[in-house]
């Protein structure tokens, strides 16, 4: 096979041509008046003969991805956002325009005018009465145009990825529909979507490990988000009642198909509410956007022919109940040392100097989660585990919390937001003591939330929904990298 590097050389040399001949190679603005899509749902159901009559012109723009030369004649596909068109060009209909095509290959971006027409074989084309190029390509597309397979370069190189693989420019267009339909949802029902701050003085809001950078001019260190959480509780004590943002999270962790240190969120609260009602709420929000994103409530799952059942209502089980059912013996729930041990008996790893609940997860990741396929809410964690949820009053070593879990993924983190201050900054400190000891992923005592708590703020629940996993369901990605446009990667080689 040809090396690359000659191909492109070969390009050059027809780019210099081009030059020579007094063509602009990357040229200027060109006046689209038709769109593929377009042209083919409106004249595709059309016969030979009634398209003769309408005698319909249209001008066009787009890559060519593919090129058949007869000599005196070529046809063409040229493709665009909404699709491909194929493209018929004569030297007597072109005249000395035709010369321009020895000039031309597959990848080049070019723009053209004509009349449509079906071939002998039926297919919908246009006959081109001229052709402008707009930009020559240096690079051949890969692998003869028929797909670009080698999983790391799609990644690395989302933008022929999308030029290559129509399925993925499709998936894109499914992640913008479905941030689309969640405005819809929350705009319908009151909310107000609202921004807040991408660098924090402290992180908070969740468990993680941050990003950490530096502000020269404040002369002070700041942290990538890892969640907006404090920022829009504080926001529902300044006496907003429904509140939700769509932006980024940052987690300085490892990399995997569930996993990706920049990430999109969806986050939301509702005053004068509970995790109860939050769960109904979840029911309605998410079969809205499985009908809206997937067509409706039932969607292919893994290789086989297994699918994920949208239809209400969902499973709802404690964690407690969950962990039985799924075969842990229920000693673990005694304390940290039966927990312990059982988890090094079957082989989970976990940290010598963990907390009973922090344990308790670790089983659950376990033996239970790979097991949730179809939607089931888990509720009741431990209170090690969620420091900004508030606690059950039958049993105060439990917090009023669910998530959501479908396909063997968690989906959504939800709770009653504690609201007493007293009781907000003991967690603080038992974070903060939690770090001393190691956990880099415990957080920070914030004194400004709980300042913003004495203020009251009303009883109230919130949601984190990720976007990604959510996405990667709808279309059944294996991976998180599918459904980021530039997912981050080692540095190349």
């Amino acid at each position: 096979m040809e090396d690359t590097n000659d191909l492109i050389q070969e390009r050059l040399k027809k780019l210099n041509s081009l030059k020579e001949s007094g063509i602009d190679p990357y040229g200027g603005p060109f006046d689209v008046k038709n769109r593929a899509k377009d042209i083919i749902d409106n004249y595709g159901p059309l016969s030979k003969e009634e398209l003769e009559a309408k005698n319909v012109s249209c001008t066009v723009a787009g890559r060519i991805i593919a090129m058949r030369d007869f000599g005196k004649a070529c046809f063409a596909h040229i493709q665009d956002a909404t699709g491909k068109i194929q493209v018929y060009l004569r030297k007597d209909a072109l005249g000395t325009g035709y010369d321009i095509l020895k000039n031309i290959d597959i990848g080049d971006i070019a723009g053209l005018s004509g009349k449509v027409f079906r071939t002998k074989t039926n297919e919908l084309t246009i006959e081109a009465k001229d052709i402008t190029l707009l930009c020559k390509s240096l690079r051949p597309l890969p692998e003869k145009w028929h797909g670009l397979k080698d999983i790391e370069t799609r990644y690395r190189q989302r933008y022929v990825d999308l030029i290559a693989n129509p399925s993925v420019k499709d998936m894109f267009l499914k992640r913008s529909r479905l941030i689309k339909s969640i405005r819809d949802f929350f705009d319908g029902r009151g909310f107000m979507e609202v921004e807040t701050p991408m660098m924090h003085p402290i992180p908070g809001g969740a468990n993680a490990k941050p990003f950490k950078t530096h502000h020269n001019a404040l002369g002070m260190d700041l942290y990538l988000r890892i969640a907006p959480e404090l920022y829009l509780k504080k926001l529902i004590v300044g006496g907003y009642e429904r509140v939700y943002e769509i932006n980024k999270n940052f987690r300085n962790e490892g990399i995997s198909t569930k996993h990706n240190p920049e990430f999109t969120m969806l986050e939301f609260y509702i005053a004068y509410t509970d995790y109860r009602y939050l769960m109904d709420f979840t029911e309605e929000l998410i079969t809205f956007l499985c009908a809206e994103v997937a067509g409706g409530l039932s969607v292919p799952y893994g290789d086989a022919d297994a699918t994920i059942d949208f239809t209400l209502p969902w499973k709802r089980r404690t964690m407690h109940d969950a962990m039985q059912m799924h075969g842990v013996d229920p000693s673990v729930f005694s304390g940290a040392a039966a927990a312990g041990d059982y988890a090094v008996k079957n082989g989970i790893d976990i940290d010598k100097k963990a907390a009973h609940g922090k344990i308790l997860d670790e089983i659950f990741k376990e033996k239970v989660e790979p097991n949730l396929i179809q939607p089931t809410f888990i509720l009741d964690y431990p209170v090690e585990l969620s420091p900004l949820a508030k606690r059950k009053k039958e049993d105060p070593g439990l917090v009023e919390r669910f998530e959501l879990f479908i396909g063997a993924r968690e989906i959504a983190n939800a709770f009653s937001e504690l609201n007493d201050p007293a009781d907000q900054r003991e967690r603080f400190l038992s974070q903060v003591e939690a770090r001393q000891m190691g956990d880099e992923e415990a957080g920070f005592m914030d004194e400004d939330f709980v300042r913003a708590l004495e203020y009251g703020m009303p009883p109230t629940a919130g949601e984190g929904i990720g976007i990604d996993r959510l996405l990667m369901l709808f279309a059944n990605a294996q991976s998180i990298r599918d459904v980021i446009l530039f997912p981050q990667l080692k540095p190349e080689q």
